[in-house]
């Protein structure tokens, strides 16, 4: 795939004219050094920013579809988020690895099953991440569409493929994900750092996702008032799609746990730190030690102090807390307990269904921020609970005696 790059090009002079070299080839932009060469210039490093693909006419040749996925690219950057436009280079890159040096017209629906089939074949997606990588190389055509390097009947062409469906051969599904229980999450936390277990417990009780959590600095929360402090994310999922802002409070619980790791910070500082664990953990393991502390190992701990700033990052991101889980159920199950697997974003789910369950769905869609009742219905898995209730209290109808001269047989 081409090298992406943002850069403008250089303007130059060749003879009395000013030009610009770009993908090999030379535009004049009018006599060198007057003021609508200047400004033919600047137009032409707009519409290069605007649309990166414009300067390759389409009559002029066949535009491939490596580069009209190297085009697409530089505007996902641009754009979307980093998760966003991994997913996008990722679903691109199976169809250029197959099909980039065809012309992108020439692109049709099978040679799209084809690429389909070849996510298939290398079971690292499910059947539903499958659908996703598909769509998004339609989209990366329609944006071709839209700026004129791709034309629409082969999009309309693309659009045939139906979407896979469940059971298809080769593909699988992932479980429905379902709230972590409260049990198992309270064992868990016994055997990570306290930093690990406080971000468990604020994220339980908020239903924040472990990136929004992640990413929260202490000049993020506003504690103007002591009954609710109020953390307004900058970015959040859903942020570019519904224009929004998403409103945080934390009450008196939470505010317990995240006071501790406010302190001596500066507003850029993250609140849960990779750093704070690590000091945490060689704490614990201090405390722990049966033998007499040598002086060596005094001088090992002074330099820990600056490796630990050197070495580890100042936020957590969602892999290394989640990680920091995992660590933790397996140090929970090599003390005896019986802890199964849960990840953080579980929390999330819990948070649903609990709320839901003690204060209704309405108060649940309100703390989880969804927009549609439908969207928390997904995170609320109490209707189990609910059965199981219905279930202890069911009378047979059948096996209650009849009414003596009632129902008798004639």
């Amino acid at each position: 795939m081409p090298k992406l790059t943002n850069r403008n090009p250089k303007l130059g002079r060749n003879g009395i004219y000013a030009v610009v070299r770009y993908k090999g080839k030379t535009h004049r932009l009018g006599k060198h050094g007057t003021p609508e060469a200047l400004k033919a210039y600047n137009r032409f490093c707009v519409e290069l920013q605007t649309n990166p693909a414009f300067l390759v006419p389409k009559d002029e040749r066949d535009i491939t579809l490596d580069e009209v996925a190297a085009a697409y690219l530089v505007y996902a950057k641009s754009r979307f988020g980093k998760t966003d436009y991994v997913h996008y280079r990722t679903a691109l890159s199976f169809a250029v690895e197959v099909y980039g040096d065809q012309p992108a017209d020439a692109f049709s629906y099978q040679n799209l099953r084809t690429v389909r089939s070849e996510m298939v074949r290398s079971g690292r997606f499910c059947r539903d991440m499958i659908n996703k990588y598909t769509g998004r190389i339609r989209t990366a055509f329609s944006w071709g569409v839209e700026n004129g390097i791709v034309d629409p009947g082969t999009l309309a062409k693309l659009r045939i493929l139906r979407p896979l469906e469940r059971g298809e051969p080769g593909t699988f599904d992932h479980d429905e994900r379902e709230g972590a229980p409260i049990e198992v999450v309270a064992i868990t936390l016994r055997y990570t750092s306290p930093t690990v277990s406080a971000m468990a417990q604020v994220q339980t009780m908020t239903g924040l996702r472990p990136s929004e959590l992640c990413k929260l600095t202490v000049g993020d929360i506003d504690r103007s008032d002591p009954d609710g402090w109020v953390y307004v994310l900058k970015h959040h999922k859903t942020a570019r799609k519904t224009g929004k802002k998403k409103s945080i409070v934390f009450g008196r619980e939470e505010q317990k746990l995240i006071l501790p790791y406010l302190i001596d910070k500066k507003p850029e500082n993250a609140v849960f730190s990779p750093r704070t664990a690590m000091r945490e953990h060689f704490t614990q393991r201090r405390a722990k030690r049966q033998t007499p502390v040598q002086p060596s190992q005094v001088e090992r701990d002074k330099r820990n102090v600056g490796f630990i700033d050197q070495s580890v990052n100042e936020f957590y991101d969602s892999d290394t807390y989640r990680k920091a889980i995992e660590y933790a159920i397996k140090a929970a199950r090599r003390a005896g307990e019986d802890v199964p697997h849960w990840v953080p974003y579980q929390l999330r789910h819990t948070a649903g269904t609990e709320t839901s369950r003690t204060l209704g769905r309405e108060k649940a869609q309100i703390l989880l921020t969804h927009k549609t009742s439908a969207m928390t219905a997904r995170y609320d898995h109490s209707e189990v609970a609910v059965l199981k209730e219905l279930a202890r209290n069911r009378v047979n109808p059948f096996a209650v005696p009849p009414v003596e001269g009632k129902g008798d047989a004639h």
